[in-house]
């Protein structure tokens, strides 16, 4: 392990690992993307106050059943519409019973139930395609809308740009890439990753504190951190990450030092009555802390419901081990949703910051229309919902529709490239803004032709 007061080796097959480059005050999480954001204001493709605009991405790994949530089928047979009643909201959609804090909520968020892809029905590609809004195809690994985010306007404070957690996905079976990453801007915008569950009564953030070894260098931190790393360079300069060490040392070494950062994450701040609100579970306190860095200055947040699909109860109800069955996500995966949504967008709106902060609910596909014999639900890219709140979003509507058994679009067809676009234009983006892609060609933001969903904003 490096560390900043004497000479170490590289002990990695494939170079610095991410705690070393915090040991020296390096964050590959963390990007300088000003010149761009100042670049794209000078171009008229910035929104003159975008700036404020914020996006908490909820994604619901495993994917819910829109029959048993937003997109109950009442009148359909059985072996359809599942065991479970919908019920009225203050909005002109119903939902699921075992959603009743959705329902007292539901003038502050939309649906969208026409939701559907054409990739493979495995996770993986699910996860890439809803938040990058491209297919991983031809190898290329395209960036995470945060990732986007951060390289056009970098950060506003100590903090980063755009923060996962509690940590990025797991195995999700295909065996491609999750979306979570900074694809091909590179590994400078990969989100930084909490790491560690917040509900813990030990919780810290690991990524943010300095280590432990630095005690003799506090006093005069700045200069010796700067010196260190100097000399430190001169021993990683055959790396490929010597150029972004030298980038963002900056970036990272206020990050560590920073208390603005340290009370943005230190959950004990907040009054015992807001933190159960929330609920003490890993999901709850993760939207409670996506809450308080928004207000700290992060431009976005990635919320991982659960972290893979595999021996943990989350959305994927199959219905038999290792996966969840129906009565599972009653008991267990809806409650702990429904309070942590809830009490986040109460919180927001209480605050006055939902008006500049979209809230997406997001998944990677639907589930089949028709219960299988271990009485869960497959895969189903076909048909889906999506939610969305905050950030330009009229509360309140059900946008577009599905058929009478739940299984394909009938109304307003909506792929992922469109969610995308609809989080960038909440952000003011302009849709024709292009980054450096493969071989430094540009590459627009969201492909030719593609629109956010108006009929959420209007």
């Amino acid at each position: 392990m490096l560390n900043l007061t004497s000479l170490a080796k590289i002990h990695t097959c494939n170079g610095t690992t991410r705690r070393d480059f915090l040991q020296i005050g390096t964050l590959g999480a963390i990007g300088l993307g000003l010149p761009q954001w100042l670049a794209a204001q000078q171009a008229g493709r910035v929104n003159a106050d975008a700036d404020k605009k914020s996006c908490i991405m909820i994604f619901n790994l495993g994917a819910p059943s829109q029959l048993d949530t937003f997109d109950m089928k009442p009148n359909a047979p059985a072996e359809i519409r599942g065991p479970f009643q919908p019920i009225a909201t203050r909005g002109d959609f119903q939902v699921s019973e075992i959603l009743p804090r959705h329902a007292e909520i539901a003038d502050k968020f939309s649906i969208v139930r026409s939701c559907y892809h054409t990739a493979a029905a495995v996770h993986d590609a699910g996860w890439q395609m809803l938040q990058t809004g491209r297919q991983f195809t031809g190898g290329v690994n395209y960036p995470h809308a945060g990732a986007v985010v951060e390289y056009l306007k970098g950060r506003r404070t100590d903090l980063p740009a755009h923060v996962v957690l509690p940590e990025t996905m797991g195995r999700g079976g295909g065996n491609l890439p999750n979306g979570q990453a900074g694809g091909f801007l590179g590994k400078t915008y990969d989100p930084f990753a909490l790491m560690a569950d917040p509900s813990q009564p030990n919780f810290k953030v690991p990524d943010l504190l300095p280590p432990t070894d630095l005690g003799d260098v506090r006093i005069d931190r700045r200069r010796r951190m700067r010196a260190a790393v100097e000399d430190k360079l001169a021993h990683l300069e055959a790396s490929e990450s010597a150029q972004m060490m030298d980038t963002n040392f900056q970036a990272a070494y206020r990050l560590m030092s920073s208390t603005q950062a340290r009370s943005a994450f230190d959950l004990t701040q907040e009054p015992e009555q807001v933190r159960q609100r929330y609920g003490m579970n890993r999901f709850g306190q993760c939207c409670l802390l996506a809450r308080r860095l928004i207000e700290a200055g992060v431009r976005f947040v990635t919320i991982n419901t659960f972290l893979t699909v595999f021996d943990e109860i989350t959305w994927d109800i199959h219905g038999s081990k290792p996966f969840t069955t129906i009565d599972g996500m009653k008991n267990i995966v809806a409650p702990m949703y429904d309070q942590g949504y809830s009490a986040l967008i109460e919180d927001l709106h209480q605050r006055g910051m939902l008006v500049d902060t979209m809230v997406c609910g997001l998944a990677e596909f639907g589930r089949t229309p028709k219960v299988n014999p271990a009485g869960g639900r497959d895969h189903w890219p076909q048909c889906f919902t999506c939610t969305f709140a905050g950030g330009g979003v009229q509360g309140g509507r059900a946008v577009g529709a599905s058929d009478s058994i739940g299984a394909v679009p009938a109304e307003r067809p909506t792929m992922p490239s469109e969610v995308v676009a609809t989080i960038f234009k909440s952000l003011g983006l302009d849709l024709q803004h292009e980054l450096p892609g493969p071989g430094q060609r540009p590459f627009p933001i969201v492909d030719f032709g593609v629109r956010e969903i108006k009929e959420l904003f209007v």
